[in-house]
């Protein structure tokens, strides 16, 4: 097992580029941008939290009492939930793999896995059939190549191991996207697969689909900067191809945030997230 080269992830986005998949943000920067909101991620990181949380409880039941041998944290960020494997399955040894090196440079003293390896989901430096479960919270959707993810999974899981993922979908902050597209039509939000194409991909990648749905997840905010703030502080913030460059103008932000009045509900303004949660599994051995 070793950490993925500097090279080699060079490499990974040269390929992105080459096959013409320019929806999804520049692998670079989306690690760049999630490596400079370490240090603020977890302050607000409310979405985050829950949505792995329900994904921890979608695995397996019999899970925890044939606990893993090795479980990969894929895309970790600031370990969150590699803390939270280690303590499901404590005699488990754990991976805790991100593109960003600084999520892995500050989940490190917190401790929770046994490896931490700059990596690339769509290019794992792990060993064929080496893993017993995948675990990955929010971190697919920023992944070109989902087809590749997968295969990967397939290649690096043991026979009847586990790929548990939650990931989002198109219909993600379709308030801030409507109310953007009334202020001036360009790309502000970032962009997300279809849920067909979760459906499609996974039902075609020679795993076992044990589940998949998709489900909403709603926040309240007082106001438009709270939420652009709280994306900012995740390095969620729009990373698209096509978004506008230099700063935004004041009279763009009113205009905004008059456009996001409509949405306002009793508990302020909504930010729906629509998360698809899916369970998969690695055919056994006859």
């Amino acid at each position: 097992m070793t950490d993925l080269s500097h090279c080699a992830v060079l490499k990974a986005v040269k390929q992105q580029q080459a096959s013409g998949q320019h929806m999804l943000p520049d692998k670079r920067q989306v690690a760049a941008s999630f490596s400079r909101a370490a240090v603020s991620y977890d302050s607000v990181a409310d979405l985050q939290r829950a949505v792995g949380t329900e994904l921890m409880a979608r695995l397996p039941a019999q899970m925890p009492k044939t606990a893993p041998s090795r479980w990969l944290d894929l895309g970790s960020g600031t370990g969150c939930f590699s803390r939270a494997l280690a303590q499901t399955f404590p005699q488990s040894e754990g991976v805790a793999l991100d593109l960003a090196e600084g999520m892995l440079r500050y989940a490190r003293p917190l401790g929770g896995a046994t490896h931490y390896v700059a990596g690339d989901a769509e290019n794992l430096p792990l060993r064929d059939a080496s893993v017993d479960l995948m675990f990955s919270s929010l971190a697919v959707q920023w992944c070109p190549d989902f087809s590749a993810v997968l295969s990967e999974a397939g290649r690096v899981l043991k026979p009847g191991g586990v790929f548990a993922f939650a990931s989002l979908c198109v219909g993600t902050l379709f308030e801030l996207r409507d109310s953007w597209q009334a202020v001036d039509g360009m790309v502000h939000v970032n962009r997300f697969r279809e849920r067909e194409a979760y459906q499609r991909l996974c039902a075609s990648s020679g795993l076992d689909v044990c589940s998949l749905e998709v489900l909403p997840h709603v926040l309240h905010y007082p106001d438009v900067r709270s939420l652009t703030h709280e994306l900012k502080a995740l390095g969620a913030h729009n990373i698209n191809p096509g978004r506008p460059g230099g700063l935004t103008g004041r009279a763009r932000i009113q205009a905004l945030m008059d456009a996001y009045e409509r949405f306002r509900q009793e508990k302020g303004l909504p930010a729906t997230y629509q998360v698809v949660y899916a369970v998969l599994s690695k055919p056994g051995i006859d």
